[in-house]
């Protein structure tokens, strides 16, 4: 069985480890947990993941957010794997801090890097996990603090979701979607 891991974020120092790039995190995260490094593959840095009889094709796309479709389809495509095999990592503005989400499916929510992917693939029936970054900006300035750095104080409860998420992605692919979602989604990591 083969599953595509897809870490969203974009390229380039002035986003690493922006709330923005929290995507990019847990893949990086998942991949040093099983000993594995990034290369550079086509439009998306790639690793490979053998365990527990299952195979994880990890990507981040390099085309930046926008057009991070191309690189979804392009690796699916390539790969030879199914939608419902596919975990999008993503930030989200609509969950509170403390919370991540596994869906089934559901809209792109405004979200540039998922709509692309769904304008890519033609559906937005494909698993997500919802990493929450939270509401705390002034109205007008959405763009200023998802790109934004986390604050010191929320760093304890990033990395407990970051550890969550890690874990989720390992029960998504043993043990299914529905299974990860009643283990995770009501969780509180504050």
């Amino acid at each position: 069985m083969k599953y595509l891991i897809v870490g969203l974020g974009n390229v380039g120092d002035e986003y690493a480890h922006t709330r923005h790039n929290i995507g990019f995190d847990v893949v990086a995260s998942f991949l040093q947990k099983h000993q594995r490094h990034f290369s550079i593959g086509r439009l998306a840095y790639h690793a490979e993941i053998k365990w527990k009889g299952k195979v994880f094709v990890c990507i981040c796309p390099t085309t930046y957010m926008n057009l991070s479709g191309k690189a979804v389809k392009y690796w699916m495509e390539k790969e030879n794997i199914d939608r419902s095999n596919l975990l999008v990592i993503v930030d989200d503005l609509a969950t509170a801090l403390d919370k991540i989400r596994i869906k089934p499916g559901g809209s792109d929510a405004g979200h540039n890097g998922l709509r692309s992917i769904q304008e890519s693939i033609g559906t937005t029936e494909y698993p997500k996990l919802r990493f929450g970054i939270g509401s705390d900006f002034p109205k007008g300035k959405q763009a200023d603090f998802v790109l934004s750095k986390w604050k010191k104080e929320e760093e304890r409860v990033v990395q407990k979701k970051i550890d969550a998420a890690v874990e989720a992605i390992e029960v998504f692919a043993t043990q299914g979607i529905a299974i990860a979602m009643n283990q995770y989604n009501n969780l509180s990591y504050a």
